[in-house]
């Protein structure tokens, strides 16, 4: 074993001495110069280091030096990083046929999970199919309004919890309280059971699973910048979201093959729920699905519906409750829209205008995931003016379009105001914020984040008073981020609730 490794090692070794190499030799030629401009390259590491702990901070800073168009090398592969409203809307829906396909993350090949993942896979038929099923069967206005009393019913238990701990005057965990909502909510749409007990270790433990895979997904990878290394997973990403997925992907396999198992029973009912429907179409042959695409794309559901949501629930919290101005603002439009105290209905959100504008300011501060999932050039494109080459992976960094001070006045402050009247949304239309994607690939759970947000916020609001625990003032407030695909507090917000 330890000739193996040493072996392997000193193959490695001669393979990067090759590309220095080459690389110094290389690094004056024609095509180079016409990518777009970018920082300075080590030899073999190209700009790996410029990245440090939160990329997309990075990438904004270097971005204000190379333009809003910008190239690096992360090891031997090319990337070009779009940081303005304009370049957005180029390679969103300009040139959305181009740059349609994702760069494959190796942390992602984890189970295989790259040739059936639904937030992967290239545009194919099965893509296709992906997205009718979400488009015409999950996430339709229809299919949400017919399952509106599951929103209710868990909105009812998340304000029940949280008043048990108001009567004992204990904090809570804004973002665990927001994810135990979300991950029930969609349980019951999908499979019509709760997953987890809010008052249990398990969703707790189902949280750090997801974030463990949204945090490994984005850690740097040496085997994604050096495809050389991708046998060896040398930091163990990929080993540590094989055990991620396998604990999903067993539980979601499990709730697949009881219902299917009791649908050939003579004394089942119909659940009328989405595993059904899914079943109805496997069995219908409708479309060429199986077991596997199915547990796979309950994998992507509730990876990206639970974590996305909660985490910007947080930020919204967060900075309501570190801006006082806005909380009053927001307390007394629901008091005058529903009364206070009084619960929320899906109807109310269009009478709220400002408790809309918090979540759209708290998407442009906060974006759930800062740099949009990775783009891959399927043939040489143009940009500007500057060539990207083919096979280059492109990030959209929607956190720094966010805090560009040429659309947004005062960006750096928490400011709703500035939506007041205002037609933009971050349904892929308004390039300035687009936190869901925007073209072929935008998140098709839009719709229903969309809904909990406001139901989630607004009845947090409108039910209790809050106050930070251990007597931290607003602006004393921990506002700093743990990077990973997503974007999340580093120290989770934690507040005691008090009745109104």
């Amino acid at each position: 074993m330890d000739f193996l490794t040493s072996s392997l090692l000193c193959l490695l070794l001669a393979w990067l001495l090759v590309q220095a190499f080459n690389s110094i030799r290389n690094g004056n030629k024609s095509s180079e110069s016409k990518l777009p401009p970018g920082p300075r390259r080590l030899p073999i590491l190209g700009n790996i280091l410029d990245l440090g702990d939160k990329p997309h901070r990075s990438l904004a800073k270097l971005a204000q030096i190379h333009g809003p168009v910008m190239s690096l090398k992360l090891g031997s592969l090319i990337t070009v990083v779009v940081s303005s409203e304009t370049m957005a809307k180029e390679v969103l829906q300009k040139q959305d046929l181009f740059f349609s396909n994702r760069t494959i993350l190796d942390a992602v090949r984890a189970t295989r999970h790259h040739e059936v993942g639904m937030t992967w896979i290239p545009v194919s038929p099965l893509w296709r199919t992906f997205r009718k099923l979400c488009n015409s069967h999950i996430f339709t206005a229809a299919k949400l309004d017919a399952n509106e009393y599951l929103r209710r019913d868990k909105i009812r238990q998340l304000i029940a919890d949280v008043r048990r701990s108001c009567l004992k005057g204990e904090a809570i965990s804004i973002g665990q309280a927001a994810f135990n909502a979300t991950i029930n909510l969609l349980s019951n749409t999908v499979f019509s059971v709760d997953l987890v007990d809010p008052n249990s270790s398990d969703a707790q433990e189902f949280r750090k699973t997801v974030w463990g895979i949204m945090a490994e997904a984005g850690k740097p990878n040496l085997a994604d910048y050096f495809p050389l290394l991708q046998k060896l997973d040398p930091q163990g990403i990929r080993g540590r979201m094989t055990v991620h997925f396998q604990k999903l992907l067993h539980l979601f396999g499990q709730l697949f093959d009881e219902r299917s198992q009791s649908r050939k029973s003579q004394n089942s009912t119909a659940s009328n729920d989405v595993l059904d429907t899914l079943l109805d179409i496997i069995e219908g042959g409708v479309e060429k699905l199986n077991r596997n695409h199915i547990v796979h794309l309950f994998l992507v559901l509730f990876v990206a519906g639970t974590d996305t949501t909660s985490s910007t629930l947080e930020w919204a919290m967060a900075e309501v409750l570190r801006n006082p101005q806005v909380l009053l603002k927001a307390k007394k439009e629901l008091e005058e829209a529903i009364g206070k105290g009084n619960p929320i209905e899906e109807c109310d959100i269009n009478r709220l205008p400002y408790l809309q504008a918090i979540i759209k300011e708290t998407f442009r501060m906060h974006p759930v995931v800062p740099l949009l999932l990775p783009r891959r050039a399927g043939c040489d494109a143009d940009l500007c003016g500057y060539k990207v080459p083919e096979g280059s992976q492109v990030f959209v960094n929607v956190w720094a379009i966010g805090r560009d001070p040429s659309i947004w006045e005062n960006p750096n402050s928490f400011a709703p105001e500035r939506f007041s009247g205002s037609e933009i949304d971050v349904k892929g239309r308004n390039f300035g914020l687009v936190p869901f994607g925007a073209g072929r690939r935008i998140c098709p759970g839009l719709p229903l984040a969309s809904r909990m947000l406001h139901l989630m916020l607004g009845s947090l609001i409108n039910s209790f008073d809050w106050e930070l625990e251990g007597g931290v003032s607003p602006n004393e407030m921990n506002m700093e981020e743990k990077f990973g695909i997503t974007l999340q507090m580093a120290e989770p917000l934690r507040a005691i609730p008090v009745l109104v």
